[in-house]
């Protein structure tokens, strides 16, 4: 029986290690990120890797930083015949690539080689791509580089966010990881080198990434919000107070309006000019201080006063 030790963090790897666990793969131990502070009150919480391993009653091993830890001596001592990794969030060093006689196998949310990086499911989206995918690849010690096995295609809605893509991706990286295992370990897999020349990058989101410019387009401050939810969601300003905006459409302009003027407030939506005479209609948002709520509400409520020429800058 193939001996694996899973490395993987958020709730995009759950799936896959289920996966693996049902189908009988001799499970050494789950590694993933350490407990993490999370909201408000700071609250130390477990990755989704954990409590999944956890339930399935496997080992768990949380490395703050594994080159030159004990948790990689742990590891190493394991002797996995494959390692897999999903969204694991370190990189490996050269030693654990080398160890598994199988080698190590990563599940990466995009058509490599675009996309590379840290964030290629927020970055397809908010550059307006109509689809992606999922690769299954052998992991390299540089970024995302290594030779591919498989690749399976996904459509992109044109109001999808990031939280649904991550969901259909996640579900196709399993699928198409459980149908590519059976060759990988028979040594029979397809073994594909990369197109480095025609590789992009998708680093982690930056801050200044998440703030609105409503000169842009309306499509692009549109994929702007939906690549951005609901993490780590798109912002603005209204009466010098920060707007966060979690859900939109794509609206026509209204001539003799400047960006980021309110056009309307109709149906319970807020209208915004963007640029080239088009708009963004905002359809859910969350005030300063206030939980994320539809528009209709805020402007029953808080945004009462909110109208027409009015600005979000």
């Amino acid at each position: 029986m193939t001996r694996i030790v899973f490395m993987g963090t958020p709730d995009f790897s759950v799936p896959i290690l289920r996966m693996l666990h049902e189908e009988g793969y001799d499970l050494l131990a789950a590694v993933t990120q350490p407990d993490r502070p999370v909201g408000r009150k700071r609250v130390l919480t477990p990755p989704p890797v954990k409590e999944e391993a956890l339930r399935l009653g496997l080992p768990v091993i949380q490395p703050g930083k594994l080159r030159g830890s004990a948790e990689l001596d742990e590891i190493l001592s394991l002797e996995p015949d494959l390692i897999v990794t999903a969204a694991f969030g370190q990189i490996l060093p050269k030693e654990l690539l080398d160890a598994p006689p199988l080698g190590c196998l990563n599940v990466h949310a995009s058509l490599l080689p675009e996309y590379r990086g840290g964030a290629p499911i927020h970055q397809a989206i908010i550059d307006g791509r109509e689809e992606t995918g999922v690769t299954i690849m052998y992991m390299a010690e540089k970024l995302d580089a290594g030779d591919i096995i498989s690749q399976v295609r996904v459509p992109i809605g044109e109001n999808d966010n990031t939280g649904e893509l991550f969901e259909r991706l996640s579900e196709a990286g399993t699928r198409l990881l459980k149908e590519t295992l059976p060759a990988v370990i028979a040594g029979k897999n397809d073994r594909i080198t990369q197109d480095h020349e025609k590789a992009t990058f998708a680093g982690n989101i930056k801050r200044e990434q998440e703030r609105i410019d409503w000169a842009k387009p309306g499509s692009a401050v549109h994929n702007q919000i939906r690549g951005l939810s609901p993490w780590p969601v798109a912002y603005t300003e209204l009466d010098g107070k920060t707007v966060k905006i979690w859900r939109s459409e794509k609206a026509a302009g209204k001539s003799g309006t400047s960006p980021g003027e309110i056009i309307s407030t109709d149906d319970g939506t807020i209208t915004v000019q963007a640029g080239d005479g088009t708009a963004v209609r905002i359809l859910e948002l969350q005030p300063s201080g206030k939980k994320r709520m539809e528009t209709r509400g805020y402007l029953n409520g808080a945004g009462s006063h909110i109208k027409p020429g009015d600005r979000f800058e």
